[in-house]
């Protein structure tokens, strides 16, 4: 256990979607009434459950036609995926910076744990739409925001993969049992204080989790 820090390497805030540009690279700002419309929505799911929300209130709070809401989004579920997509993007790009200079998977395993859980306990309402408002239906699993899911799950594996051939995992244990354990973990300690609103502590659960998932599946070194 000695061979990975227990000090998690703090990132920046969380980003927050819908900002003032595409993430796709173009130096091009999104149009004002679409940035005002993102924010409406998000400022709502602060309060409301999605489900209790109308296209006609985003509208009103955003100051623009109902008509506007479906020309950039097409409809309000296309504005939950659009939100959370830019969401995961620029969480992605982050995680993937914050990962440059840290040596050692078990590590890097660390930092997307910590890091994982910190976006859980300070966005509340980007986990509350992964935990509660899309997974349950099937639409999602055909969306650009779940091509990020799995290219953020194939991270994590890649990782486990890099860690087996370097002699840091053991090599008798499926890399994607491994990853699936850990995301069940962090997901499972986190859900009852998304839901419930209580106080999720990214660096003390963290230490616990890492003691449990690395006595697991680091290698021993002879």
């Amino acid at each position: 256990m000695a061979r990975y820090r227990k000090a998690a390497a703090h990132q920046e805030a969380p980003p927050t979607p819908g900002g003032s540009r595409p993430s796709d690279g173009r130096d091009r700002p999104y149009p004002p009434g679409r940035i005002k419309i993102a924010k409406a929505f998000l400022d709502l799911l602060e309060a409301k459950e999605f489900q209790a929300i109308t296209t006609a209130e985003i509208a009103r709070k955003a100051g623009v036609t109902e008509a506007l809401i479906y020309k950039y989004f097409e409809d309000k579920r296309g504005l939950l995926h659009q939100v959370l997509k830019e969401y995961l993007e620029e969480y992605l790009i982050q995680f993937q910076r914050d990962l440059k200079g840290i040596k050692g998977v078990l590590n890097k395993l660390r930092k997307l744990i910590w890091s994982h859980i910190h976006v859980y306990a300070n966005n509340r309402v980007f986990a509350r739409i992964l935990f509660v408002e899309v997974r349950n239906h099937l639409d999602y699993y055909n969306s650009e925001t779940y091509k990020l899911v799995k290219q953020y799950s194939k991270i994590l594996l890649d990782l486990i993969e890099e860690g087996v051939r370097e002699g840091e995992i053991r090599d008798d244990l499926p890399p994607k049992l491994i990853r699936q354990v850990i995301f069940g973990s962090i997901e499972h300690v986190c859900l009852t204080g998304v839901i419930f609103k209580r106080d999720i502590s990214p660096d003390d659960l963290t230490e616990d989790l890492c003691k449990f998932i690395f006595s697991g599946i680091e290698r021993k070194q002879p």
